[in-house]
């Protein structure tokens, strides 16, 4: 099929890296349409293991490795895989990242652990990687892009006015100490260096793709039952796995996709605290 989700049907944890890297291998394109660093797939290939957070599975194969505008992206995770990656003999040259996805910065991944630390038993069971405060700020048009890597000066002016808010939100509510601008600044500008050759339209490539008859995979981390809006809430992730955010998460018309895998396992567990029937 030219275009297929794979989806996890319940809580996540249902082994949807090992399907993903098995059809990777009869695909041309990889993508990764929502989630951060907060999943977990593990593949073995060639008896090594890889741990990927952020990694679409398909780049082992080599194939075109799509993280696309519904992601959030965590610089210094991604970084770590792809450099781990290279220590083992893989390119990380199959990777394209949108320019449209959100970049988690050190104060989203202080406020997760703050706000889960001031909730006590109330906890929703975050991973606390800066996720849902990423999405929080994409929602209310405060996040910074990933395009942003690519101009030092506007990166800079975001930086500076999204501080302005949070440190003032890290001292006052969460007595964290804030952050400084020119670290931060100098932190992601020595990222945008290395991650400036990934920065793609993502979009376009694999519309593209679609209409040159490839095939593409697109892949959901967490699973249907921890959907922002179809799930447990509020014990839920902080973006939409089901089949239909592939579409908007990638930047491709519904009507593109042509099925859909739903991943389940013989006995349920799920990821994170809240009800589980």
């Amino acid at each position: 099929m030219p275009a297929t989700v794979i989806v996890g049907a319940q809580w996540g944890d249902e082994g949807k890296g090992k399907i993903v890297d098995l059809l990777a291998q009869e695909s041309d394109v990889v993508c990764r349409y929502q989630g951060g660093p907060n999943a977990g797939h593990t593949v073995i290939v060639a008896g090594e293991t890889f741990k990927f957070r952020h990694l679409p599975s398909g780049i082992l194969s080599g194939k075109t490795s799509v993280l696309g505008a519904g992601c959030v992206v965590d610089p210094a995770v991604l970084l770590d895989e792809l450099d781990g990656l290279e220590q083992r003999g893989i390119s990380p040259e199959p990777l394209k990242i949108s320019g449209n996805a959100h970049l988690i910065m050190p104060w989203h991944i202080a406020i997760d652990g703050a706000s889960e630390k001031r909730l006590g038993k109330l906890q929703i069971g975050t991973t606390r990687r800066g996720i849902g405060p990423a999405y929080a700020d994409k929602a209310a048009r405060l996040g910074i892009r990933v395009q942003d890597l690519l101009d030092s000066k506007i990166l800079r002016q975001k930086i500076e006015v999204a501080l302005a808010e949070k440190n003032v939100w890290l001292e006052r509510v969460y007595e964290h100490d804030p952050f400084d601008l020119e670290d931060v600044a100098s932190g992601y500008e020595g990222f945008a260096q290395r991650l400036r050759p990934f920065v793609a339209d993502t979009s376009l490539l694999v519309d593209r793709a679609l209409a040159d008859g490839k095939r593409v995979l697109l892949e959901g981390a967490q699973g249907t039952l921890l959907d922002l809006d179809h799930g447990t809430y509020p014990f839920v992730t902080s973006s939409n796995p089901i089949a239909g955010a592939a579409a908007t998460g990638i930047g491709i018309g519904p009507t593109r996709i042509d099925a859909v895998l739903g991943v389940s396992k013989a006995y349920v567990t799920r990821v994170g605290a809240g009800p589980f029937p």
